[in-house]
């Protein structure tokens, strides 16, 4: 797929390391800015679903074509895996995820959504805007890169796990690291946040129905109250973390669905409830989730009520870890680009992404990027229908991509147990 590059020996590694300090000042620059502003507000005007990004891959695909990146396509339904390079070991990825939230629209600008219902409220279209303005700079410096970088653009984050879906399908066959990052409102513009170890939490979802029998409200004493049950089982679910959960190990439960009944005067047959639990380590998570199941059906049976519990399974994601040493590579360049006071270190948070699945496949790492900027207003966080994108943060984003995976090429040269010259093999 790729034209191999020899390695030439001779090459100046401290003049090779020099290289990335440049990006910045390329992704700056007002024709390559306006470019990446312009794929993203494309992007934003035609959100789609995970699994439907069919239009955004297209417009991914069209771009990659036209810089000559060769790229494999479908990869998990709509995913595209480009690759620039030599096309030889060392291989490191870069990921962004392309799908949009079911969520409408209420910030009244040029490039509003034009599909009724459907948003890009967590800066999904800003992440892939930002990945292909990498490719522009990485294939702009190609003959420098002292291995292959896979671009992958992944569907599906919000609930679909896609990332997943797209290791099944071999993305990151043969790669050895992988970075990622999230735009975010908690940090100023030119400053990235990250920390080493869990990063984000492992999160599952549940929902149980608890059956009872209904009757008049005037005469509790022939019904069986499913609601009360349901009351009962939400407060005691609260003491799985105050009375059970190490202190030291953060654990979340959340009831955020309750529903049940349609009359002010009338106890109904069942109540649904719903909600969400939150860890960082595998064996936590599995506890919490057994004991979440005990909890229901036996708080149930206290008040005669009969329970069913289901699991959702597709949208259960492990936590994300950062692997230290590439946190600490990860310092290293951010701090090059941005100045070591605007890399901060924070505390993990209990929010999940699906980026969890390749950070546990192969070593990864996943930060965050400030966006800030208080003379341009208040900016909501991701989810709201009033969330928007501070376009002036994307080369930054666009520069450390390409920064993290050429550095990171450049300080693992491959290991040849006999003559590459002789017995090359393109591992694409």
């Amino acid at each position: 797929m790729l034209t191999p590059i020899s390695s030439n020996p001779s090459v100046n590694k401290e003049a090779l390391a020099q290289i990335p300090l440049n990006f910045l000042d390329f992704a700056k620059r007002p024709q390559i800015m306006e470019w990446i502003i312009g794929i993203r507000r494309k992007i934003h005007e035609k959100p789609e679903l995970g699994y439907e990004e069919f239009e955004t891959s297209k417009l991914i695909r069209a771009e990659l074509d036209q810089m000559g990146i060769p790229y494999k396509y479908p990869v998990a339904v709509t995913g595209v895996v480009g690759y620039i390079g030599t096309g030889k070991p060392p291989f490191v990825a870069l990921r962004a995820d392309m799908d949009a939230l079911p969520i409408q629209e209420l910030v009244e600008w040029e490039h509003k959504s034009k599909v009724p219902g459907k948003m890009h409220a967590c800066g999904h279209d800003a992440h892939v805007a930002m990945l292909l303005g990498a490719a522009r700079i990485l294939k702009e410096h190609q003959n420098d890169l002292q291995g292959t970088v896979v671009l992958v653009f992944q569907p599906a984050e919000e609930g679909g796990g896609g990332a997943k879906k797209m290791i099944d399908a071999g993305a990151i066959e043969n790669v050895d690291a992988i970075f990622g990052l999230h735009l975010s409102v908690r940090f100023p513009s030119g400053v990235v946040a990250s920390n080493p170890g869990p990063v984000l939490a492992a999160s599952g979802f549940f929902e149980a129905v608890i059956h009872g029998k209904g009757g008049h409200a005037a005469l509790p004493q022939h019904t069986i109250d499913p609601i009360l049950a349901a009351s009962n089982v939400i407060v005691s679910l609260q003491h799985l973390i105050s009375r059970e959960t190490d202190p030291l190990d953060s654990q979340v439960i959340t009831i955020a669905k309750f529903q049940g009944g349609g009359a002010f005067n009338v106890i109904p047959d069942s109540v649904t409830i719903g909600g969400t639990f939150r860890a960082f380590s595998k064996e936590s998570f599995a506890q919490l989730r057994q004991r979440i199941g005990e909890v229901i059906t036996k708080q149930a049976s206290v008040q005669r009520c009969n329970a069913t519990i289901i699991f959702d399974e597709k949208s259960c994601y492990p936590a994300t870890v950062n692997n230290k040493e590439l946190h600490e590579h990860f310092r290293k360049v951010a701090g090059e680009m941005l100045g070591l006071e605007n890399v901060i270190q924070v505390q993990p948070m209990m929010g999940a992404e699906d980026f969890a699945f390749f950070s546990e496949a192969i070593a990864g790492h996943f930060f965050f990027l400030g966006m800030t900027d208080e003379t341009q207003g208040k900016f909501p966080s991701g989810h709201s229908p009033y969330y928007r994108v501070n376009e002036d943060v994307l080369p930054y984003g666009a520069a450390l991509h390409a920064a993290l995976a050429t550095r990171y090429l450049l300080d693992h040269p491959p290991t040849y147990t006999s003559n590459p010259e002789v017995h090359y093999h393109d591992e694409l």
